[in-house]
């Protein structure tokens, strides 16, 4: 029998039991679901950089957005609240859409 101990999606469960398989799960506490969203991000950036097809970096793509999503909602924070975030750092900052590396800078 696999041991995974990780963070799946709420209706992994359900999918195993359709399979006619058992499973084990338990809830996790606050802290302990921090750690765990933490950890499926870097699970999830490293999946998305090993992907080959733009299909399966589209999946992952979304898989790390819901992670991100989980993560600011575990810290009491909507994805509204993120995206006005995003949307300032954006207007002060810019983006990434011109592409520039910057190279050193002269003191």
């Amino acid at each position: 029998m696999p041991t995974y101990n990780k963070l799946v999606r709420d209706k992994i469960p359900d999918i195993i039991q359709v399979l006619g398989k058992s499973y084990n799960t338990r809830t996790l506490s606050h802290p302990e679901y921090t750690i765990a969203l933490k950890n499926k991000l870097k699970e999830e950036v490293n999946e998305y950089l090993q992907a080959e097809h733009l299909k399966d970096q589209g999946e992952e793509l979304a898989d790390i957005l819901e992670v991100v999503y989980a993560l600011s909602a575990a810290q009491h924070m909507s994805a509204d609240e993120l995206d006005e975030i995003r949307r300032i750092k954006a207007q002060q900052r810019g983006r990434f859409e011109e592409r520039v590396l910057l190279i050193d800078v002269q003191e």
